[in-house]
Formats: structure tokens, C-alpha cells, sequence
């Protein structure tokens, strides 16, 4: 049974509780749509795999633990081959754009889904976009093929280069038409994918047939749904670098505090999972964990603390966290709308500083690392490179199936096609009742910030689906 929910993403039901939230098809608007065999069936690297084509039928699970009497629940259409596709090779004109803030990995996605393409298909057409976006109508296109991507995935940054914001959906469509291209590879966050969705629907307001396609991209693993961001375990593994020097640093000086900021707008996985890998720091500070200063319980009180037993001590703080504390309400935005946030680092270093000064009970020694963008513009290393071949490929494959208006991503490790409604809806957070954040505060000992009454109240609130207790 096939019906739309009131987000527009097309649902299928089943026995015993199940959903399959689906993608479009382009055979949904363009009737008579012809399909062909696969040809990677004639591919000697892939003639050893048992299970050479997807099963059309297979799907995903969201939630992979449940209890005996709850329903089946949501799925996902699951990512790979299929036997068969609709696009003839020779006539696919393919186009890759990156969009957004960098990250580790761009570079490999841009390679494997030229390769995955080229290698797998026969696809030869291929267009990159210059400078994001914008660059669909007002900078020039490069022609893409394995020699030119060769040794690309070792370099960081993009390629293709890219931008925030400025687009317009109508324009670019224009020119994805005025060029013929039929797949369109779209590679970015939050802001990039509604662009995505938007550049789809006017797409499939035309009738044209072109795949649009999402593969997700976020250092700050805030992308919902999916496992994780390619990126994110570069981000995590280049971050220790920063915490170990600030642990340098403090324990080699009396009184000793490293400082050290991470990214984390809205989300602080980066600065969670660093902390709890590194196991040298004191107090991990993250947008979804509001801190206080002074007085009983409060930050100050607990640098105290750990200098008075330890003599020395690491502070690691997201980009996001204590925003609130610093507001000047002023609002600001960048080109992709997301609110312009104060150097919390460099606050927070201060008022440290300040508090020590005024209360003259001890000298401090402070030092502020921030390898914000040193972290960004790195390679990818060898697990998230990994990761993105299998994006970039499963994108592929989507896209020569016929599928359109969706992104690929692990699904409870498992890779699927996702609506792009559903990792645009909300923001991957760090939840802090669950045993990760628990795990968190016992390793470093710090305090919850939280009072008996926000403990219950956050224990009460809807836990999102993505974040499972384990």
C-alpha cells in the first residue's frame, strides 16, 4: 500500500507495523520509462560477487533494537546495484558540485563517484561545477575523468571549490537543462541538501529526466538518520593532536590550563567523542549541555578543584557551547543562514583568567588552542576514505537506477537511500541522557551542570530515533 505523509515523503506499508519511507522514482512523473540491463553484470571486478544485484525489495531497518511487542517499524530502501537501470551509459551527462563549509573526504567523494561512474557504468560525460552553487550559472565547468581525479582523495579541500548560500533554484535548473545533464551529484550539509530538495522539486515540476542526488556532508555529524558524516572520524583522530598539546602544555607548567576549541555549532560529537578517545581531558563543553560559571556546581568552582588535587587541567569546548552566556543579541547570519557565533574560546580563556586574577588564590597558566580550520582542510584518513567510496558508489548506483530526490548513507551500518526531507527535518544532537554522555562525565568527572528538575525533564523529552542507548 503506497501513500505520502504531510512531509511529501512517499510511504509504504506492511504487515506487523511495517514503513518503508521510499524516494522517488523518475518513472513516478515520466511515464513509460524505459529500463535496461545493468551492465555491470559484464564488469570482471565484480563477476566474483555472490549477490551481484540489490534485491529491488530489500530495505533498511531505522531502529535495529526493538521490543517484542513494538512493530517492525521504519525502513529504508537499501543502497546498491540494481539489475536493472534507466539510463543508457553513453547518454548519461553527469555533474558533481560541493557545497558549504570543508570537510575531509571531499575530495575522495569527487574521485569515486567520477571512477564509480566511469569504471562501473561506462559513464565518460562528466561536468564538475566551479564554486558551489553558484557556479552552475556563473563560473566555468571542468571536465572530469579518473585521470584528472587520480590523486586527488590526498589532497584537502575541494577540488571543484566551493561556496555558502547565494543560490538560485530556477537558475540552476536552466542551466542543468541548457547543458543536458541527467544526473545531478550533489554534495553537502543541512542548508546544501534543502537546496538539493528544492533544485528536485522544480525538477520534477518540469518533468525532466535528471536524478538528483544528495550525498550528506558534515564534520560536525549533525546530519539525522544516518550512522555518521564522512569526515567526522578524521575530525575526532586530528583533533587529538590539539587536546595532546594543550595536555602538553598545561601538566608542564604550575597551574596549567589547555584550552582547547573544536567545532560544534549545534552539535558537539566532535568535542564528545574527542574527549572520551583522548582520556586526558578534565571537561568537555558542547552546545546541548548549558554550563554556568559561578557558584555552587559551576565551572569556576571545578577548575578550582582539579588544580587544587591534579595541579593541572584540559578544557575542551564546541564552537556552539555557551552562546547564550556571550549573546550581544545581535543575530547574525552567513550566506547559508546559520547564525555567525562568538569565538567561545577565547571568552571562555578570559574569564577564567579574570575569575583567578579577582580571587587571587592561585596563578594560573592558560594556553588556547583553536585547530578549527587546520582540522577542516586535512585529507581524509584511511577509515573515512573507505566510507566514502561506499557513498559515493551507492550514490551511483541510485542515481543509474532511476532513483532521484533522495541521499545515501549507513542506516545501523547498513547503506540506504533516505528521502531528503528526513536529514533536512532537524539537527543531529549529542542527547544527554544517554549512556554516552554518562560515559563522558565519568571519565572526566566533571559536573552535569544539570539540577535534579532539568535531569527529569530532559529524561522526559522524545528521544530521537537516530540515537540509540547502547
Amino acid at each position: 500500500m503506497g501513500l505520502a505523509n504531510d512531509s511529501g515523503v512517499k510511504l509504504e506499508t506492511g504487515l506487523a507495523g511495517y514503513v518503508l519511507e521510499d524516494v522517488p522514482h523518475l518513472s513516478d512523473y515520466i511515464p513509460c520509462l524505459p529500463a535496461y540491463p545493468n551492465p555491470m553484470q559484464f564488469n570482471p571486478a565484480f563477476s566474483v560477487v555472490k549477490q551481484h544485484f540489490v534485491n529491488v525489495d530489500d530495505t533498511v531497518t531505522q531502529n535495529i533494537v526493538v521490543h517484542k511487542s513494538s512493530p517492525s517499524g521504519t525502513h529504508f530502501r537499501r543502497s546498491g546495484p540494481r539489475e536493472k537501470v534507466y539510463f543508457v551509459p553513453d547518454e548519461v551527462h553527469a555533474c558533481i558540485v560541493t557545497c558549504g563549509g570543508l570537510c575531509p573526504g571531499l575530495n575522495t567523494v569527487i574521485k569515486e563517484v567520477v571512477c564509480g561512474l566511469y569504471h562501473m557504468y561506462g559513464v565518460t560525460r562528466i561536468l564538475g561545477i566551479d564554486g558551489g552553487y553558484m557556479g552552475f550559472y556563473s563560473r566555468n565547468t571542468i571536465s572530469l575523468n579518473p585521470k584528472v581525479v587520480d590523486d586527488i582523495h590526498k589532497r584537502g579541500g575541494t577540488v571543484l571549490g566551493t561556496s555558502r548560500g547565494g543560490y538560485d533554484t530556477m537558475k540552476i535548473v536552466d542551466k542543468i537543462q541548457d547543458h543536458g545533464i541527467n544526473q545531478v551529484y550533489i554534495i553537502g550539509g543541512d542548508g546544501t541538501l534543502k537546496g538539493a530538495s528544492a533544485i528536485f522539486e522544480e525538477i520534477r515540476r518540469r518533468g525532466l529526466y535528471v536524478s538528483v542526488v544528495g550525498i550528506p556532508k558534515t564534520i560536525d555529524n549533525d546530519i539525522p538518520v544516518v550512522d555518521k558524516s564522512f569526515g567526522f572520524a578524521t575530525a575526532v583522530e586530528e583533533a587529538q593532536r590539539a587536546i595532546n598539546a594543550a595536555h602538553v602544555e598545561a601538566e608542564s607548567m604550575e597551574n596549567g590550563i589547555g584550552v582547547v576549541k573544536l567545532m560544534g555549532r549545534y552539535s558537539g560529537f566532535i568535542a564528545m567523542y574527542a574527549t572520551l578517545a583522548s582520556r586526558d581531558v578534565d571537561c568537555c563543553l558542547i552546545p546541548e549541555s548549558p554550563f554556568y560559571l559561578e557558584g555552587k556546581g559551576g565551572l569556576f568552582g571545578f577548575i578550582e578543584k582539579q588544580l587544587n588535587e591534579n595541579g593541572h587541567m584540559v578544557i575542551v569546548i564546541a564552537e556552539g557551547a555557551g552562546q547564550e552566556l556571550i549573546s550581544d543579541g545581535i543575530n547574525l547570519q552567513d550566506a547559508s543562514g546559520n547564525k555567525l557565533l562568538q569565538d567561545v574560546g577565547l571568552w571562555i580563556s578570559q574569564k577564567i583568567k579574570d575569575y583567578f586574577t579577582k580571587q587571587q588564590k592561585m596563578v594560573i597558566n592558560l594556553k588556547y588552542i583553536d585547530p578549527t580550520y587546520m582540522i577542516r582542510a586535512i585529507p581524509s584518513n584511511a577509515s573515512d576514505n573507505v566510507y566514502c567510496t561506499r557513498l559515493a558508489h551507492g550514490a551511483v548506483h541510485g542515481a543509474m537506477a532511476g532513483y532521484t530526490g533522495f541521499t545515501v548513507g549507513p542506516v545501523n551500518t547498513k547503506h540506504a537511500y533516505i528521502p531528503f526531507k528526513r536529514v533536512t527535518e532537524r539537527q543531529n544532537k549529542v542527547v544527554i541522557t544517554d549512556r554516552m554522555w554518562a560515559r563522558l562525565l565519568s571519565s572526566t568527572h566533571q559536573p552535569s551542570f544539570l539540577s535534579p528538575e532539568e535531569i527529569d525533564e530532559a529524561k522526559n523529552e522524545e528521544k530521537p530515533a537516530t540515537q540509540l542507548a547502547d
